[in-house]
């Protein structure tokens, strides 16, 4: 390797690699700060980068106290919005941490680890209501992004197609940020508040997702729409859940993703589907002016009028499927 003031040779890329892994956790990392590409030539400075690898919470915790960092989970979305440049912040790599992993029962609660892979969730035995989580889990980009992907890491970027947030809005999933100061619990829908923008502060950790017991009943469905099967981004995606009982709908949880700038439940079908006898169920009962709330843009996917007659159709055939399950 080279000086700070001699470039380092980037034909010895194993020795270049090899500095990055022999540094110890918590520790200042040297990079390359910029990257010029003129053919197959690069020409490179060094820096450095505050990196820390806590293996507890409380470590998390106490650093986020201190200075302002960029949370690092499975990096399958902070790593391509790099676009080839170097962090520019300070990177806080809470992979480690093992007690935010999987999906525990309470006595009031199913807690989904902020660090859960999308795997972990496909495999998991769950009962139907979370099918919708689980076909959403199998959506996400491919297996390979599904194995390190995490259910927290999807909703703190906040994206308007996060695969995740229509499945778990239908289970009136709540967030909890843990902080040195303590802990505080946010229902999902107040979390996300724009495009990329979320309630987190800059000290706080989303340390799991809560479903309550209560909306663990009934059958669930998920369905999207893109470009192609897989590895997409979507054009709209819908989640439902519905409790039947005595074949008429007693309860009913409708989420649309990829419509408007934050994912939202469909509060008016709802309202309209709760009491119908399943035997009346037609695709007339989803009536154009219960999605009026929604406000679908034109972006290099689809247009608004696309996402708009999709949207009604999406919902259509995730009800469908919903009430087909539990037959």
């Amino acid at each position: 390797m080279g000086s700070a003031d001699s470039p380092p040779d980037i034909r010895n890329a194993a020795e270049l690699n090899a500095t990055f892994n022999c540094c110890a956790d918590n520790s200042r990392l040297p990079v390359p700060t910029r990257s010029v590409r003129a053919g197959l030539c690069r020409e490179w400075s060094v820096s450095t980068l505050n990196f820390a690898r806590p293996a507890a919470l409380s470590e998390a915790l106490e650093l986020l106290e201190g200075d302002v960092w960029t949370i690092l989970a499975g990096g399958t979305d902070y790593y391509p919005s790099l676009r080839s440049e170097v962090p520019r912040s300070q990177v806080l790599d809470i992979s480690q941490l093992r007690e935010l992993r999987g999906v525990t029962q309470q006595h009031d609660a199913y807690r989904i680890g902020a660090l859960t892979t999308w795997t972990d969730i496909v495999s998991a035995t769950l009962p139907p209501a979370f099918l919708a989580l689980q076909q959403a889990a199998r959506e996400v980009g491919s297996v390979q992004i599904q194995n390190r992907a995490s259910v927290g890491g999807n909703l703190c970027n906040a994206s308007p197609a996060a695969d995740g947030v229509p499945p778990l809005l239908i289970l009136d999933a709540s967030v909890e940020l843990h902080s040195h100061s303590g802990t505080r619990v946010l229902p999902l829908q107040s979390y996300i508040q724009g495009n990329r923008r979320t309630a987190r502060q800059p000290d706080e950790l989303l340390s799991a997702i809560l479903i309550p017991r209560e909306a663990v009943a009934g059958n669930s469905a998920f369905m999207k729409l893109g470009a192609r099967r897989f590895l997409v981004i979507s054009i709209g995606m819908v989640a439902a859940r519905l409790v039947v009982e005595d074949d008429v709908i007693q309860r009913a949880a409708v989420a649309i993703g990829s419509c408007s700038e934050v994912a939202c439940r469909l509060s008016s079908l709802e309202k309209t589907l709760q009491g119908q006898a399943v035997k009346n169920w037609s695709d007339d009962l989803v009536e154009p002016s219960l999605l009026q709330s929604l406000q679908p843009i034109s972006d290099i996917r689809a247009t608004a009028e696309y996402r708009s007659a999709a949207a009604a159709a999406l919902v259509r055939r995730t009800v469908a499927a919903t009430l087909a399950a539990g037959r």
